[in-house]
């Protein structure tokens, strides 16, 4: 383990955990301006978090231990895939768990947890979002994985460092399929992360809500924690687009642990500006049906098919 490894390993950690609430609290923010409305403050989501671990947890009698542990699995599997996403620098403790396969296993057990503690208590509330979060979920994932084995396909390997490696010393140009993975990419990280057009995370609405759906029963530290999951998840994905399309920046291995002063601000200036676009994709979307769900995710597994049949059909 080198010292640059460790350093980087330890910042990425800390950056995702502090700076996670403040990405959606700049979401919001952008969006509101976008529409003309006063933006509330980026520090709300923290403040939201501080109030709900003051709290005491109110808990159903009829609740599991699963309902009780899912808090904690989803906050810990979330903070696991932000130690191998590698946002900051490629040389990584964790670099041999850092495969690509891993990370969307770390996602679908957190959906899986979320999804059986939702079901526990028995109300329709948190039935109707768990059915809805796994269909969504089994259209996503196929979607996701097949833009990272379009990436694997131009480095040869499913090592996430491995292949920011490969595509950091590529030459800067527009690459067919890569663009192809970049536009699927996006779509399921909407999806993924119950924003606009598959979901909304503002609202309540019973013909609506998926993930709000879930947490209905929630409270206190329970609640708090699985906030800041859905943040630290949003956090990821946009580290994971970052990483595989705009993988410039990040410390490559063999490199002096003195870029990471520069790598760690760069981070924050390509998600700001990633938050924004983001905010800009929800302002122009509208909200869709559910059952238009699986055109819409079935069109991101169809671009992401394409981006690999470009890349072993031309090689670009």
């Amino acid at each position: 383990m080198t010292i640059t490894g460790f350093l980087s390993q330890l910042l990425q950690v800390a950056i995702a955990l502090a700076l996670a609430p403040l990405l959606v609290g700049w979401v919001n923010c952008c969006r509101a301006w976008l529409a003309n409305k006063r933006a509330p403050s980026l520090l709300l989501p923290y403040r939201m978090i501080r109030k709900l671990f003051a709290k005491d947890a109110v808990v159903a009698q009829n609740a599991s231990p699963i309902f009780r542990l899912t808090p904690y699995v989803v906050f810990g599997a979330m903070t696991c895939a932000a130690a191998i996403v590698p946002s900051l620098a490629t040389d990584l403790p964790f670099a041999r768990a850092a495969d690509a396969i891993a990370l969307v296993g770390m996602f679908a057990l957190a959906r899986v947890f979320m999804a059986l503690a939702a079901m526990d208590i028995g109300t329709a509330f948190g039935s109707l979002g768990a059915r809805r979060d796994m269909f969504i979920g089994f259209l996503a994932e196929p979607a996701l994985l097949m833009v990272l084995f379009t990436a694997s396909l131009l480095s040869g390997s499913t090592s996430l460092p491995q292949i920011v490696d490969t595509l950091a010393h590529r030459e800067i140009g527009i690459y067919p399929s890569l663009a192809f993975a970049g536009v699927a990419f996006t779509m399921v990280s909407l999806a993924e992360n119950a924003r606009i057009p598959v979901d909304n995370p503002a609202t309540h609405l019973e013909l609506t809500m998926i993930h709000e759906a879930m947490i209905l029963e929630y409270s206190a530290r329970h609640l708090a924690l699985l906030e800041w999951a859905a943040a630290l998840k949003l956090f990821n994905y946009s580290c994971i687009g970052l990483a595989l399309f705009v993988p410039f920046g990040i410390v490559v291995s063999g490199t002096g642990w003195q870029l990471l002063l520069s790598a760690a601000p760069l981070l924050i200036v390509k998600l700001a500006i990633g938050g924004a676009a983001l905010a800009l994709i929800e302002t122009l979307s509208a909200k869709m049906r559910i059952f238009r769900a699986p055109e819409f995710l079935g069109t991101a597994f169809m671009l992401a098919v394409l981006a690999m049949l470009v890349n072993l059909l031309l090689g670009a």
